[in-house]
């Protein structure tokens, strides 16, 4: 707010300083939320570490399991066990609200197949081959589940830098500025009271000087 804007008015100066009460309450808000939406990302912080660490553990099993497999069994039962999957996964995915901010939902259907409905014979296959799919399937629920909380922290990160943003704009730009008008305004409607009072002083110094004359001249007419 540029003071030579501002109209040095007293409608004015309550209405700078019910827009100070209002953006400090705003302020303070603002502060809570960022605070809240920090904790919180914290929080899932702690959450993305550990799924991190489960899909990296999935994936050295089932490619142990695989290994395995190959080693025992061949490429071709594998290969041909993989491609007589008749069910694929399916993601869907929600909002929920977490403090305020929008963050999706991510879930994963059919992830976990029955042995039965995998669509390859039992009789072909060993239980090796089910430990590699078993360890597949395990890895993708993860993933599903990295999926979700990631994206939940990049939702989290861009809110607190808005949030953080808007803080910091009332905070050293909003509120200062309403307060140096505020206090602009004050100085000026003083300076006019003085302005005033004196103006007046000398009017009615005027008036007495001129009252004074008239006496002495009355005086002076009836000697």
């Amino acid at each position: 707010m540029a003071l030579k804007d501002v109209k040095p008015t007293r409608s004015q100066l309550i209405e700078l300083k019910k827009r100070i009460v209002l953006s400090k309450k705003g302020y303070k808000l603002l502060k809570m939320k960022r605070d809240g939406l920090i904790m919180e990302f914290f929080k899932m912080l702690e959450d993305a570490k550990k799924i991190r660490a489960s899909v990296g553990e999935n994936y050295a099993k089932g490619q142990q399991a695989v290994h395995i497999a190959e080693a025992v069994e061949g490429a071709l039962p594998i290969k041909s066990a993989a491609q007589a999957v008749v069910k694929s996964p399916t993601i869907t995915s929600s909002k929920k609200n977490v403090m305020g901010v929008v963050v999706p939902s991510i879930q994963g259907q059919q992830i976990r197949t029955p042995l039965l409905e995998r669509g390859y014979g039992l009789i072909g296959t060993s239980p090796r081959i089910d430990e590699a799919a078993n360890r597949y399937e395990a890895l993708v629920e993860t993933i599903v589940k990295a999926a979700e909380i990631e994206t939940s922290m990049k939702k989290m990160l861009d809110e607190i830098e808005k949030t953080k943003r808007r803080v910091n704009a009332l905070e050293f730009k909003v509120i200062p500025e309403l307060e140096q008008a505020r206090d602009f305004i004050r100085l000026r409607l003083e300076e006019m009271e003085r302005e005033n009072v004196f103006r007046l002083k000398k009017i009615k110094g005027k008036a007495e000087a001129a009252e004074a004359e008239a006496q002495a001249a009355k005086g002076a007419a009836a000697v």
